[in-house]
C-alpha cells in the first residue's frame, strides 16, 4: 500500500463501530440507527465518497449530493457512480470533484485499510455494543488526538459521536 500519494485535501474515514470493531455481517451493515445515518448525511453531503464494490452494492444507488467514487478491479454500470481501480486513481477523481476540500472513505473492510495511512481524520460512531460479526474495523490506535465526543443514548443502545485525528 502506498503511503507517498500526494495529499492535497483532508482524507477522512466515517464508520460505526461495535465494541470490537465490528462492521458488518454478510454483507449488511450491522448498526440501524437513525441518528447515525442523519449524522453520516450531515458530515458527507457535498462531499466525495469512496467505497468499495461490496458498499456500493450493499446501498444499492449513488448516495444523493455527493461524488460516488467506486474501487473496484472489475467493470461496474452504475448511474451517477465513477468507478476507480486502485486508490490514486479514486483520489484522483474525488479530488477534482465538488467539496474535494475533504474526502470520505465510507466502506468496506479493505478500503478502511487502505485508507487509515492516509487519514488525517476519523468519525466514528461507537457503539456501546456487541453484535455477529464477519467485518471488522482496522486497528484505528494512531489516531490519538480526540476533536469531538457526543455521548449519546437511546433505549437499550448507547454510542458516541467521536472524531480522531493523529
Amino acid at each position: 500500500m502506498p503511503t507517498n500519494i500526494e495529499k492535497p485535501h483532508k482524507i477522512s474515514v466515517i464508520a460505526a463501530v461495535g465494541r470490537n470493531r465490528e462492521i458488518g455481517f454478510k454483507n449488511k451493515l450491522i448498526w440501524d440507527i437513525p441518528e447515525d445515518l442523519k449524522h453520516f448525511r450531515a458530515i458527507t453531503t457535498g462531499h466525495p465518497v469512496i467505497m468499495g464494490r461490496n458498499t456500493y452494492l450493499s446501498i444499492g444507488k449513488a448516495l444523493p449530493n455527493r461524488t460516488n467514487i467506486v474501487l473496484s478491479d472489475t467493470s461496474l454500470e452504475a448511474p451517477n457512480v465513477s468507478v476507480a481501480k486502485n486508490l490514486e486513481e479514486a483520489l484522483g477523481i474525488a479530488g477534482d470533484s465538488p467539496g474535494s476540500e475533504e474526502i470520505f472513505f465510507i466502506g468496506g473492510a479493505y478500503v478502511y485499510t487502505q485508507a487509515l495511512p492516509l487519514a488525517d481524520k476519523l468519525y466514528l460512531t461507537l457503539i456501546d455494543a456487541e453484535a455477529e460479526a464477519d467485518t471488522y474495523f482496522p486497528d484505528y490506535s494512531v489516531f490519538t488526538k480526540k476533536i469531538k465526543e457526543e455521548r449519546i443514548g437511546t433505549g437499550d443502545l448507547s454510542y458516541s459521536f467521536i472524531e480522531l485525528e493523529r
